[in-house]
């Protein structure tokens, strides 16, 4: 058989123009399961489908999301503890008010 490329690198990555996979001559007869149907060149080469080629993109853009939602996640915490911290402030400074107040009626 004279075709060029390897099945790693073919020669064309069209399955109908590729040589169909002969079994293996090493093999004792009989090792394959009995209802098992080869499927020749167009089913054996096709290991490089759409959905394949979409991954590290569905996986890029996994991690995308995850990596927004753990950032608003900390906006959302920082936000919290400024708020808190405001607040705390705000109580001190009424507490003043109050003391102030009440040492002004005293006298």
């Amino acid at each position: 058989m004279n075709t060029l490329g390897t099945i790693d690198r073919p020669f064309t990555h069209d399955p109908k123009k590729q040589a169909p996979m002969m079994p293996s001559t090493h093999e004792p007869t009989g090792s394959a399961i009995e209802d098992f149907t080869t499927t020749g060149a167009t089913g054996s080469r096709q290991n490089r489908t759409r959905e394949m080629q979409l991954i590290p993109e569905a996986l890029a853009r996994a991690h995308m999301h995850d990596r927004l939602a753990e950032a608003q996640r900390e906006r959302r915490a920082m936000s919290l503890a400024t708020a808190r911290r405001m607040q705390r402030r705000a109580e001190r400074a009424s507490m003043r008010a109050r003391r102030a107040l009440a040492i002004a009626v005293m006298q």
